[in-house]
């Protein structure tokens, strides 16, 4: 089979290409699933940079998240069927033209759910509905975010949206007030302009967020701070702009603040199985209601991976880039 890998850490539109590799053989409760559609994240990209916490041992494969079809069931997979469609978004090294995975970690997909769709259904509805769940907002309550214009904010926003929490929205462009506003999201500020903290002021009004997620890191994440109520929590989900958080001790202390770190990877391996079924249950649920949508924006040829990693560092593209296989 063909699969996309790199034999040196660096840029994926420099280091990523095809190679012939073996089929793989499903051991016991797993099966093998032929590739149909992948998805390109972020963290699989820092992954090939060598920047990410995993760092595979080199030549590396690449890819976390796919939606294919089971081509071979192993030794007491009862589960799963051959020809059924499923859906990963925790199995590495899915670039490839096929891959094993264990049968208990996929997802099957509904029908009316397109291949487009189910690429990009586990990975990042789950990051965002998972730390919906660690922030513990009710109904009614506020939540603050920047990068509200990325892919979990977006969803963070929608999942929230439809949980009954409201989310104020923090962008660094203003043409992110605008690109949000497309899809439905409103109470989205931009940063860029100097009354920023008064537009946030209007929005919230008496109400102050419970929690707040950052994205940016750096002075980013002080600004979070500030808008935080008493007994907030400050939540570092990423570090797109600085790997340290510039944090006032005033607004720690007097609002007895608590940060805290959220991986969606360990705290997905944490989780108790009765949560975990209830979370994948809801987003099937309410992308399948069209509450939350998952746009795509390019769909690449897998040979083409160089140029398809590029498109997805564009800013302000509209959805994901996926690789075909």
């Amino acid at each position: 089979m063909r699969a996309l890998i790199h034999s040196a850490f660096g840029d994926p539109t420099e280091v990523l290409e095809v190679a012939e590799r073996p089929l793989p053989e499903p051991g016991p409760g797993q099966v093998r699933v032929r590739t149909v559609l992948s998805p390109i994240h972020n963290h699989d990209l820092w992954t090939i940079r060598g920047t990410y916490g995993y760092k595979p041992e080199l030549p590396a494969a690449s890819g976390t998240e796919a939606v294919g079809v089971v081509d071979a069931v192993g030794e007491g997979v009862d589960s799963l069927n051959v020809g059924q469609r499923v859906a990963t978004g925790g199995t590495f090294g899915v670039w490839s033209e096929y891959f094993v995975a264990k049968a208990a970690g996929l997802v099957p997909v509904p029908e009316a759910v397109s291949d487009e769709t189910a690429a990009q259904l586990i990975s990042m509805p789950f990051s965002a509905l998972s730390l919906l769940d660690f922030l513990d907002v009710q109904p009614g309550e506020w939540i603050v975010q920047n990068t509200a214009n990325g892919a979990v904010g977006k969803l963070v926003a929608q999942f929230a949206a439809a949980r009954g929490v409201h989310v104020l929205g923090l962008v660094r462009r203003d043409a992110g007030v605008a690109e949000l506003a497309g899809l439905g999201i409103r109470d989205v500020v931009s940063t860029a302009s100097d009354d920023w903290r008064e537009r946030a002021a209007e929005i919230l009004g008496e109400y102050a967020p419970r929690a707040a997620v950052d994205s940016v890191g750096g002075e980013a994440a002080g600004d979070l701070l500030s808008l935080l109520g008493e007994g907030g929590t400050l939540v570092s989900f990423g570090s797109m702009g600085s790997s340290t958080l510039q944090l006032s001790a005033g607004d720690l202390i007097f609002k007895q603040a608590t940060v805290k770190g959220f991986w969606g990877s360990k705290v997905s391996q944490t989780m108790d199985a009765a949560t975990r079924g209830a979370l994948i249950a809801e987003l099937v649920q309410r992308i399948g209601s069209g509450e939350v949508s998952l746009p795509v924006d390019e769909v690449f040829p897998f040979d083409q991976a160089r140029a398809a990693a590029a498109a997805s560092a564009v800013p302000g593209r509209a959805g994901k880039v996926l690789l075909r296989f």
